[in-house]
């Protein structure tokens, strides 16, 4: 044997030597405990549930989504996380996989809002009745048979300056109804939103603000319908209260409209008389407990006028609601029948 090889020969034993020893090390330190020996978890367990196939992505409620494989979060409601025993933080199962999770799902810790905070609805909400609660839920619960309560109304927006409006209301915690004009949601999809957002209550002025009781019975559902399929394309959901144009009414239209239909018990004539000093006097001196008062923010006027009766009716001890708040959640069929003449 050349003196090459028995050079190699020699190497390869001490490799076969200084293995040996490790093993016998690993063993004992095994023996005596001071390792544990871990069984490898399957692909993609994680706490989460069954693998899902590489680069999906499952979504399960309110937006809520799961995505694998190993190593992948799901994420809660609006956000929220799962919290396990003694207060150990660990992802939630997927959702809306159509499998089972590997483990007991956990309870959802959801942060605590302010009254005042308010969540954005899901634009594509497909269940009306759902957002239409999730949007009351943002609302401080007010017992209008014990406060002196006011429900602010504005018709015919949004508008260029139904946002501004949205703030001065904010900055007194004030919540209004907004009676929206389908095609002005159209156009101003995202401030319908907001104003939904922030815990207003949206109802139907149609889509196209004709006088119901000069159409047929068909023409009345398609100005209805038009207008709910635009409020629920813009906010997730289809509006219960509706307010006809100009407060013209008739038995038919009783009958046609089967959600209440919501007048008013004080018009400004902010339509006729754009002057906001007018416009703040008016709502200012004629409101009462139980008043609804009626308003139209598509006019930069009115607009101005608001944070004077916020601040004046505010000093007098109003609270500030919606007409849902004002009947306790159930309004009656037909709520005050207006004062001609009207422009609403």
């Amino acid at each position: 044997m050349s003196t090459g090889a028995r050079r190699g020969t020699a190497r390869v034993a001490a490799a076969v030597a200084m293995a040996a020893a490790m093993c016998a090390t690993v063993h004992q330190r095994l023996d005596a405990g001071t390792i544990q020996a871990t069984a490898p978890a399957p692909a993609g367990s994680a706490g989460i549930g069954p693998a899902l196939p590489a680069r999906s992505t499952a979504t399960g409620p309110a937006g809520s989504t799961a995505v694998g494989p190993a190593g992948s979060t799901a994420v809660g409601p609006a956000g929220s996380t799962t919290v396990g025993p003694a207060g150990s933080a660990g992802p939630s199962p997927a959702l809306g996989t159509g499998t089972t999770p590997s483990a007991t799902p956990r309870p959802t810790q959801h942060p605590t809002q302010h009254p005042t905070q308010h969540p954005v609805p899901s634009p594509t909400a497909s269940s009306g009745a759902g957002a239409a609660v999730a949007a009351e839920g943002t609302r401080r619960s007010v017992d209008c048979r014990q406060v002196k309560c006011v429900a602010l109304t504005f018709d015919d927006g949004p508008g260029p300056y139904t946002d501004t409006l949205l703030r001065h209301l904010a900055a007194h915690q004030a919540h209004a109804t907004f009676f929206v004009v389908g095609q002005n949601v159209a156009a101003y999809p995202s401030v319908l939103r907001r104003a939904a957002a922030a815990g207003h209550e949206i109802g139907s002025h149609t889509w196209s603000h004709q006088d119901l009781t000069k159409l047929s019975a068909a023409g009345v559902r398609s100005e209805l319908a038009r207008a709910d399929e635009a409020i629920k394309a813009a906010a997730g959901f289809v509006p219960a209260l509706v307010r006809p144009p100009y407060g013209a009414f008739d038995d038919a239209l009783r009958v046609r409209i089967k959600r209440p239909l919501v007048l008013w018990s004080v018009d400004t004539l902010d339509w006729l008389h754009r002057d906001s000093a007018r416009v703040a006097r008016v709502a200012i001196r004629s409101a009462r407990p139980g008043s609804v008062i009626l308003f139209h923010d598509i006019h930069r006027t009115t607009v101005r006028a608001i944070p004077r009766v916020l601040k004046a009716l505010s000093g007098k001890g109003y609270t500030f609601v919606t007409v849902s708040q004002l009947f306790d959640g159930r309004p009656p069929r037909l709520v005050y029948e207006g004062d001609a003449p009207h422009g609403s």
